[in-house]
């Protein structure tokens, strides 16, 4: 059975900062906040088309470690999230690295006044490896789909059934995984097939299932519609 990608999930620790984060996303990704209905303090969600979503996690540990899983996000300009939130940390070439209002980096791409800015926001999601073509090979395999590499040291997949943004991209990181990742993404599938090709389980819900892929990155499987 073919995975298909169904939302992305972040992490965010400290209750006062669950507006500025929220808010501070939806800005950047170009996403609309879903108040939380429930009982007790939520954080909002934010929704958009298929695929596009973004949880937010309340969870009880701080970031403490940078970050091994972020987002690159299309910009007009770097001071648009900076007057949402951000804090830049370097301006490089091509993208300028910021920290989002609980420290968490994410890396922005400015659009040319030329450029269309696409309301959905989000351009790749970036994950940290220390072997970037096998993990990116096995997220493919899962997928159905395959990978690029254009002779740079990072590996990436496209056009994953349900996937909203570019690229699900594999960059090589020296250094080791150490805590649980606060971001993650959700998948519909099933859980005896990645089990089987090499995934760990770590916990179940009555929904879904964590599991961790041979690099230790967490996600979770929803069960096929």
């Amino acid at each position: 059975m073919t995975a298909s990608w169904l939302e992305l999930c972040l992490d965010v620790h400290d209750p006062a900062s669950y507006d500025a984060m929220a808010s501070f996303w939806s800005t950047a990704a170009g996403l609309t906040r879903q108040p939380w209905s429930g009982p007790g303090n939520e954080p909002d969600d934010l929704v958009g088309a298929p695929g596009q979503g973004i949880a937010l996690c309340p969870v009880p540990e701080p970031r403490t470690v940078k970050h091994r899983v972020h987002l690159d996000v299309h910009v007009r300009a770097v001071d648009d999230l900076v007057a949402a939130g951000a804090t830049v940390v370097q301006e490089l070439p091509h993208w300028t690295v910021l920290t989002d209002p609980e420290g968490g980096e994410l890396c922005a791409f400015v659009r040319a006044a030329d450029q269309d800015l696409p309301d959905y926001r989000v351009h790749e999601v970036v994950v940290d490896a220390a072997d970037p073509e096998r993990i990116a090979r096995w997220w493919a395999a899962r997928f159905g789909v395959g990978v690029e590499n254009d002779g740079e040291p990072w590996w990436r997949i496209q056009d994953v059934p349900g996937m909203a943004f570019d690229s699900l991209v594999f960059q090589p990181v020296p250094e080791p995984k150490t805590v649980k990742n606060r971001i993650h993404w959700d998948v519909r599938g099933s859980v005896e097939e990645f089990l089987t090709a090499g995934a760990t389980r770590l916990w179940d819900q009555p929904r879904w299932s964590v599991l961790a892929d041979p690099e230790g990155n967490e996600f979770c499987v929803f069960a096929p519609r």
